[in-house]
C-alpha cells in the first residue's frame, strides 16, 4: 500500500469532493440513510455484508430491496454475505431456521429475484470469513463495519454503535462494484442462496481453496487521479491473509507516521504484534495515543451473570484482561495522559466500531477489528483518506467527540477488574484455558 522512504506520495489516489463525504453519527441515522438511499436507486444496488440477519430489520431491508428490484426489473441488485454464517444460527442460540431459509422465501414471492452470494473465505467459519465492507447503491458508497440486524440497525429498543461514512463519488462506487462483481460473484466457489439447490461446503472444498488464493492477489481496480487542494485523497485497500497483505502493510505504516496525534478504536481490545509495537513506539517518541475500546459489557459476546454461561461469553473477559495487562505496562503513560483509554458503555448498547486517525490528516475508515484474526483469516478492507487541507477535520473532531461522549477515561489499570472479580464460571473458564496453553491459539483466531 505504502512507500517506506514517502509513505503516501506513491499511494494511488481518487480524487474525493469533501462536500460529498458525510459522516453519519447513530445506527438509526444509519438504517434511515441506507433505505432511502435504495428507495431512490436507478442503476445498481450492491450490499456486502458479514451477514443480513432473518429478523425485522433484516427483513426490512430484504424487502425494500425487492420493492426496487420490482419497480424497476433493470435495476443490477447484489448482496454479498458471508457464505458459512447465513447458513447457521446465532452462536449460542438454539437451531433454528437460516438467514439462507429466509433468502430462498423471499425469492420465491418474487416476479423478479434478487441473489444472495454466499462468499466462502474458508473451508470453516473459524478459519475466515467474508469481513468486506460497503454499500454501494448508485454512485454513493456507504461504508460502515456494520452487518445488517435489528441490533446494528437500532430496530428495537438496543443498538451496536459503529461508524457510518457516505461517499458519493462514481469511480470508488464502480472500483467496488468491480471487485465484487469479478473477484467475488464471477468464480466457481460463490453460489447463490436464493438457489433451491446449491453445493454443501464439502463438495466445494477444492474451489475455495482457489477462490482464497486468488482473492489473496486482488486488488481495487482504479484509474489515479490527481488530487487539487479543493479536494481530499481516497484509497480503497483490501487485504486477506498474512503474507503480503497490502491493507496490514498500510496500517502498521500509517501508525508508523504519526508524529503529534494518534487515535484508535477497536471493539476488541486484542492488537497483533505488529500493530502493539507500532503503538509502542509512538508512545516513546512522544505522539499522543488516544485509544477508544469497548468495556466488556459493550461487547457483542458479553453474557450478563444473570444468565446462562456459554463459553463463547468469556471472550469479553480474555479481552479485558489484554486490556489491564497493556494498561499497567503503560501506567506511566497513563499518568501522564500522553496514553489515554477511553472505555465505552452506554447503557445496554454495544460497541463494534473501529479505526484509525493520524494527526489530523490520514484516517482509516475500515471494518478491520484490528486483531490477529484480520490480520490473517477474514477478508478486509478500508478506505484511506489523505486531508492535507483540513476539508474534513471538523467532521472527523465532531466524530470522535460523538464516540467518546459515552467513555469512561482509564487513569490506572487498577480501574479495569481483575480475574478474581470476575464470575465463578468466567474463572473456571480462563484457568482451565490457561492451563492447557489455550489462550495463545485463541488470541490469533479472535
Amino acid at each position: 500500500m505504502l512507500n517506506n522512504r514517502n509513505p503516501f506520495a506513491q499511494l494511488p489516489t481518487l480524487a474525493q469532493d469533501p462536500q460529498q463525504f458525510e459522516t453519519l453519527y447513530s445506527a438509526s441515522d444509519f438504517r434511515s440513510r441506507l433505505i432511502e438511499e435504495i428507495q431512490q436507486a436507478t442503476q445498481r444496488i450492491y450490499l456486502v455484508a458479514l451477514y443480513l440477519e432473518d429478523d425485522e430489520a433484516g427483513r426490512e431491508i430484504l424487502t425494500e430491496l425487492y420493492k426496487a428490484k420490482q419497480r424497476n426489473p433493470a435495476l443490477d441488485v447484489k448482496v454479498c454475505v458471508d457464505w458459512h454464517r447465513a447458513q447457521r444460527g446465532l452462536i449460542g442460540a438454539e437451531a433454528s431456521e437460516t438467514n439462507a431459509s429466509m433468502y430462498k422465501d423471499f425469492a420465491e414471492k418474487y416476479e423478479h429475484k434478487i441473489p444472495v452470494y454466499g462468499i466462502p473465505v474458508r473451508g470453516k467459519e473459524v478459519f475466515g470469513v467474508l469481513h468486506l465492507k460497503g454499500f454501494v447503491v448508485d454512485d454513493t458508497v456507504i461504508y460502515s463495519g456494520a452487518s445488517l440486524n435489528n441490533i446494528y440497525l437500532a430496530y428495537k429498543d438496543r443498538y451496536r454503535f459503529d461508524r457510518y461514512h457516505v461517499l458519493t463519488n462514481p469511480s470508488l462506487a464502480n472500483s467496488m462494484v468491480q471487485f465484487v462483481s469479478e473477484e467475488m460473484v464471477a468464480h466457481p466457489a460463490v453460489n447463490d442462496l436464493t438457489c433451491p439447490s446449491k453445493p454443501k461446503t464439502q463438495e466445494i472444498k477444492g474451489a475455495i481453496r482457489q477462490f482464497r488464493a486468488s482473492l489473496t492477489k486482488a486488488a481495487y481496480k482504479f484509474d489515479h487521479q490527481s488530487v487539487s487542494p479543493e479536494q481530499v485523497a481516497v484509497t480503497p485497500v483490501v487485504g486477506l491473509g498474512k503474507k503480503r497483505n497490502k491493507l496490514n502493510q498500510g496500517i502498521n505504516q500509517l501508525i508508523a507516521q504519526a508524529k503529534d496525534e494518534l487515535f484508535i478504536c477497536t471493539p476488541y481490545f486484542n492488537f497483533p504484534r505488529s500493530v502493539a509495537k507500532e503503538v509502542k513506539k509512538a508512545i516513546k517518541r512522544g505522539v499522543k495515543v488516544s485509544i477508544v475500546v469497548g468495556d466488556k459489557t459493550a461487547n457483542d459476546f458479553f453474557i450478563s451473570p444473570d444468565e446462562e454461561f456459554k463459553t463463547i461469553g468469556g471472550l469479553p473477559y480474555l479481552y479485558e484482561m489484554n486490556l489491564r495487562r497493556f494498561a499497567k505496562a503503560n501506567e506511566a503513560h497513563l499518568a501522564s495522559r500522553q496514553l489515554s483509554i477511553h472505555l465505552w458503555k452506554h447503557e445496554n448498547n454495544s460497541f463494534h466500531l473501529k479505526g484509525i486517525w493520524v494527526d489530523k490528516r490520514y484516517m482509516l475508515i475500515t471494518g478491520n477489528n484490528l486483531n490477529p484474526r484480520a490480520w490473517k483469516l477474514d477478508l478486509e478492507n478500508a478506505v484511506f483518506i489523505q486531508d492535507h487541507y483540513d476539508h474534513l477535520t471538523s467532521q472527523f473532531e465532531q466524530e470522535a467527540e460523538n464516540i467518546l461522549q459515552h467513555t469512561e477515561l482509564v487513569c490506572t489499570y487498577k480501574q479495569v477488574e481483575k480475574v478474581e472479580h470476575y464470575p465463578d464460571a468466567v474463572q473456571k473458564l480462563i484457568r482451565k484455558i490457561t492451563r492447557v496453553k489455550a489462550d495463545r491459539v485463541l488470541k490469533q483466531i479472535l
